[in-house]
């Protein structure tokens, strides 16, 4: 009797399912994956939102949201990732992005019979997709299910909320010093500009278009948002430069805004946080007297 319990307790542990990810690729995994890496800080922020961060062996650099994440070991960076410190973990499952992480290394994983499960989020409603996937992935669908449910709501408030704006205003959202770069439309960013009820003056394209000074002026902002990983020194720096040009109608009406680049530049819940901070930079109007 006891030998039996074993038996069916070790084929519950072993049990394996195959699985399509979201580029279309069948594997198969351990039906309960205990030991999960995960290939990109916003794999590690979604395994966290799901609550099942108790199953992450190895994040990758930069994994720094929520602060617990940022004492897990490490495997590199997202787009160099460490194959014999992802080895050594012993995953049974490795979570990873179509857009940083390395085909080769992906594949000399799946060579070693350590399953990569790749999600490939664009936008507001593919991160919901994904979330929906992992949450299925990881037995957590009602999780899941109440995360974007949350998420759809916040976005319905603020488009509905929007709808009331008699302007759209240009908006220049600022990601690189320089040379300043900014967002075109195949972004996250863009679509939050939109869904924020402005206009994205770089619209276009190129995802990451370059820009002059004098290109920028002549776009004559209503609103420059301001985002990057460097110091907050030289974010008060580039607002200073911004303010000698009074003609612009960001400086004019003191619409500058220094933002952290975390939540908007990576697909997870806290884009909708993004997109709320957005409306309520773009539509000051529409949401006064609210926390």
């Amino acid at each position: 009797m006891i030998l039996l319990i074993a038996v069916v307790s070790l084929q519950a542990v072993t049990a394996e399912k195959t699985v399509t990810d979201l580029l279309g690729r069948e594997l198969v995994v351990t039906s309960h994956p205990v030991r999960i890496i995960a290939l990109a800080p916003s794999i590690t922020e979604i395994v966290f939102a799901l609550e099942q961060e108790n199953r992450l062996v190895g994040v990758t650099q930069y994994s720094d949201f929520p602060e617990a994440a940022g004492r897990l070991p490490k495997v590199g960076s997202y787009v160099n990732l460490d194959l014999e410190r992802i080895v050594s973990l012993r995953p049974d499952l490795c979570i990873g992005v179509k857009d940083g992480n390395p085909k080769d290394v992906v594949d000399r994983l799946d060579d070693l019979d350590i399953p990569v499960y790749v999600v490939n989020p664009k936008g507001l409603d593919s991160v919901m997709q994904t979330l929906a996937a992992i949450g299925g992935l990881l037995d957590v669908q009602a999780k899941a299910d109440e995360l974007i449910a949350a998420m759809q709501l916040r976005i319905d408030r603020v488009e509905q909320t929007v709808q009331q704006a008699e302007t759209r205003p240009r908006v220049f959202f600022q990601i690189g010093i320089s040379p300043i770069v900014s967002v075109g439309t195949p972004t996250f960013i863009h679509e939050l500009i939109v869904r924020a009820g402005g206009r994205n003056v770089a619209e276009g394209s190129f995802a990451y278009p370059r820009y002059s000074r004098e290109q920028v002026l002549g776009m004559q902002p209503d609103v420059i948002v301001i985002t990057s990983m460097a110091r907050f020194a030289i974010f008060q720096q580039v607002k200073s430069d911004w303010e000698q040009w009074p003609d612009i109608p960001a400086v004019k009406h003191g619409r500058i805004f220094m933002q952290d680049s975390n939540l908007f530049d990576r697909p997870t819940p806290r884009l909708v946080a993004g997109l709320e901070l957005l409306a309520r930079l773009v539509h000051p109007e529409l949401f006064e007297g609210e926390p």
